[in-house]
C-alpha cells in the first residue's frame, strides 16, 4: 500500500496533481468567496475555510468510492440524447450556478445600495443568509465541482493514496489563500461582478457538459486571467489618478489659505 512513497514518478505525479487541483479549485473558491458575501465580516473567513473543508471532505469520499464514480458514465435513459448521472448532476449544478450568478449580478449591478448597511464611515453588505444556509449551499455545490476534480484525478494518478494527498495539501493552500482572495473580492465591486462572470461562464460550461459538448476549462480560464489582468491595470491607474488629483488640491488649498492669513494682517 506504501509502495508509491518510494516511486519518483508517484511524486511526480503528486506534484502535478496538486497543481492541477488548485487550478481546477479556482470557481470553488470564487462560488464560496460570493456565497459567504452576504455573512458578517467577522463570519466569513471561517465559512470561506469550512466550505473548503466540506469540498475536501466530498472528494476524498468520491475518491473511496471511485467504482460508483465510474459507473456514473453509464447510460440511464434516451431523451434526445443519453443521459447518465454524471450528465444529471453536472446539469443540474450547472443550472443552479446560472440562477445564482445571474441573481447576484442582478443584485449587484441593479440594487448596490439596497444591500448595503451603513456601519461607521463605511457601507457593508447587509446580512442575507445564515451560516447553515450557506454551508448547505456550498455543499450542494461542491459534489459537482468535486467530480471533475476526482475524474482529473483518476486519469493523473495510478495511486489512491497519491491522489488523496494531492487533494489534501491543495485545499490547505486554498485555505491560506482564501481570506486574502476573499476579501480583495468582496472589497472591490467591479472584481465582484468579474467574478459572478466568471461563474457564469462555468455554469454554461456544466451544461454543456451535461449535453455532451466537451469545452476545455483552460479557454475560460485564460479568458478570466486576461480579464482580470487588465481590470488590475484599470484600478491601478485609477489608484494613481486619485493619488494626483488629491495632491494638486493640498497644494491648490494650502497657497489660498496662506494668502487669506496675510490678507487678515
Amino acid at each position: 500500500m506504501l509502495d508509491w512513497v518510494t516511486s519518483p514518478e508517484a511524486w511526480i505525479s503528486l506534484g502535478v496533481l496538486t497543481l492541477l487541483e488548485i487550478v481546477l479549485g479556482i470557481d470553488n473558491i470564487v462560488f464560496i468567496t460570493i456565497l459567504t458575501g452576504r455573512l458578517p465580516r467577522e463570519k466569513r473567513l471561517m465559512a470561506r475555510r469550512l466550505g473548503l473543508g466540506v469540498a475536501m471532505v466530498s472528494r476524498l469520499l468520491l475518491l473511496l468510492a471511485i467504482g460508483w464514480v465510474m459507473r456514473l458514465d453509464d447510460t440511464l435513459f434516451h431523451l434526445v440524447i443519453p443521459w447518465s448521472g454524471k450528465d444529471l448532476i453536472l446539469l443540474g449544478g450547472g443550472l443552479f450556478l446560472l440562477y445564482k450568478a445571474t441573481h447576484e449580478i442582478y443584485e449587484n449591478v441593479e440594487h448596490p445600495e439596497e444591500g448595503a448597511e451603513k456601519v461607521g464611515a463605511e457601507r457593508v453588505p447587509k446580512v442575507r443568509a445564515a451560516l447553515p444556509s450557506v454551508v448547505l449551499q456550498i455543499m450542494v455545490l461542491d459534489v459537482v465541482f468535486s467530480l471533475d476534480s476526482v475524474i482529473t484525478a483518476v486519469g493523473m494518478a495510478q495511486h489512491i493514496p497519491v491522489m488523496m494527498a494531492a487533494v489534501v495539501l491543495a485545499v490547505i493552500v486554498m485555505m491560506v489563500f482564501a481570506g486574502p482572495v476573499g476579501d480583495f473580492v468582496q472589497d472591490n465591486p467591479s472584481v465582484r461582478i468579474l467574478a459572478l462572470a466568471f461563474l457564469v461562464l462555468i455554469g454554461s460550461m456544466l451544461i454543456m457538459e451535461a449535453t455532451g459538448q466537451h469545452v476545455s476549462k483552460g479557454y475560460i480560464y485564460s479568458a478570466m486571467g486576461f480579464s482580470l489582468f487588465v481590470q488590475l491595470l484599470v484600478m491601478r491607474r485609477s489608484a494613481k489618478v486619485r493619488k494626483s488629483r488629491l495632491g494638486k488640491t493640498a497644494g491648490a488649498t494650502k497657497p489660498a489659505a496662506d494668502g487669506d492669513a496675510a490678507g487678515r494682517d
